[in-house]
């Protein structure tokens, strides 16, 4: 989302490039860049100005090393800063309570329901909760219908009174009936306007009171911009709301509303929605998105996307077949599955540092796979255990059964055999030098 802020930020960075020092002259010419980079994409203007006062205060109050050059040292400043701008340190969600009550806030279209089920998701697989979902949007039409198909999705249970238009009343029935069938937490996705109102605004303060919950988000679209700022203010005066949600990030947004929106409001931005699917939710840490906007990439946050997938024992399996050349279609299968559930491709490509800028112009397709699934969908139980055994008229019936082309077929098999002897090699390399150590050692 943030990929015209960083070309921006790393053309002002530019200016100091070749330069022995930072002067005042150097870094105003640099500040005036990074200011009208961050206004673009859409930051509060005091915010922006702010933000440049102290970067510049920062940058000549440094002594700057003799090994470090001024263009890093800038960057580094401005690193900090950007933390700094949206909040620093990681806030946790509040999860005391028995059951822990999560009330989420804000307007119509903002994204809410898709991710009360994102977050129940979530927290049940990594933290182990058994949470319920509460439909107390009771006046979009087909929204407690929308919100029992995502339960079944994500296989967790959806409270609804479908004869009951009192929208506290359920709130509380739904914590009681949560309480006395072992929810430990209770996610409540409540009605929103397409503008505020105060009809909204009395029903959800009438919730809050009503339920005292442990926890309440707000949540908003990212593309809204500066009205996603001036929306989560409202919304903060009457709520005191404990954390901000940033949904559709993965959208055509400039994202000043993140840089902006914790600085209005003071209150943490918590988590970010990254796109549709169930998976696409992570928690907003401060430092990571700075390296981001930076180009820097995220590696941490790619690393614990891929452990998630991660299962040891697969794992164990797995090596033992790679070791004994027998890795098969299915196993290559099974690995394109893992890496679908990470999320979206080219967001994850872009947490690798000093991809981000190279792939930023590259449309890479989520459905990168389809035509491989295709084609290995097409063989027989027999072809994808053996692949040696596929000859030319068993390409063709593939080809066929997989609705592409014959040469498509050829040069899958060709990648896949060429991956298979690489890994096998690597493996065998890896015992090698295991056995000749423990040869040494005995």
């Amino acid at each position: 989302m943030f990929e015209n802020l960083s070309d921006r930020l790393e053309r002002s960075f530019q200016i100091l490039k070749g330069q022995g020092k930072i002067t005042e002259i150097n870094v105003a010419e640099t500040l005036k860049d990074v200011r009208r980079a961050l206004l673009d994409a859409d930051v509060n203007y005091k915010i922006a100005k702010k933000f440049t006062e102290d970067v510049k205060d920062k940058a000549m109050g440094q002594d700057v090393l003799k090994s470090v050059k001024p263009k890093e040292m800038m960057i580094k400043i401005v690193h900090d800063e950007l933390s700094n701008l949206m909040g620093g340190d990681l806030v946790d969600i509040n999860l005391k309570g028995s059951p822990a009550v999560i009330l989420m806030s804000g307007l119509q279209g903002s994204g809410k329901t898709t991710f009360s089920g994102k977050l129940a998701k979530m927290l049940k697989s990594k933290r182990g909760k058994n949470p319920m979902l509460v439909a107390c949007d009771v006046y979009r039409p087909a929204a407690v219908e929308q919100l029992k198909v995502i339960g079944a999705q994500i296989e967790v249970e959806v409270y609804s009174e479908p004869d009951n238009q009192n929208p506290v009343t359920i709130a509380q029935n739904a914590v009681s009936y949560a309480r006395k069938n072992g929810h430990d937490l209770v996610i409540i996705d409540t009605a929103g306007r397409l503008a505020v109102d105060e009809v909204m605004m009395n029903e959800v303060a009438a919730l809050k009171k009503a339920i005292n919950p442990q926890e309440i988000l707000f949540v908003v679209d990212a593309m809204t911009g500066q009205d996603a700022v001036n929306t989560a203010r409202e919304f903060n005066d009457r709520l005191d709301f404990d954390g901000v949600v940033l949904t559709k990030l993965d959208g055509d947004t400039r994202g000043g509303a993140a840089l902006s929106i914790r600085t209005v409001v003071n209150k943490p931005i918590k988590f970010v929605g990254t796109g549709e699917k169930m998976e696409a939710i992570d928690t907003f840490y401060p430092k990571r998105m700075a390296d981001r906007i930076l180009g820097m990439g995220d590696v941490v946050s790619l690393v614990e996307k891929a452990q998630e997938q991660y299962n040891e024992e697969e794992a164990r399996r797995l090596s033992k077949k790679i070791a004994k050349n027998q890795f098969d279609f299915n196993d290559f299968v099974a690995q394109i599955t893992q890496i679908k559930k990470m999320g979206n491709l080219k967001d994850l490509a872009s947490m690798i540092p000093g991809v981000g800028k190279a792939i930023k112009d590259v449309d890479i397709d989520d459905n990168a796979f389809k035509g491989v699934e295709a084609i290995i969908g097409s063989m027989t139980p027999k072809e994808r255990t053996s692949p040696d055994i596929i000859n030319a008229s068993r390409r063709q019936r593939i080809a066929a059964g997989s609705g592409t082309s014959i040469q498509e077929v050829n040069r899958l098999l060709k990648q896949f055999d060429q991956t298979r002897k690489m890994m096998h090699a690597v493996s065998t390399a890896k015992t090698g030098k295991n056995g000749l150590a423990g040869m040494r050692r005995h």
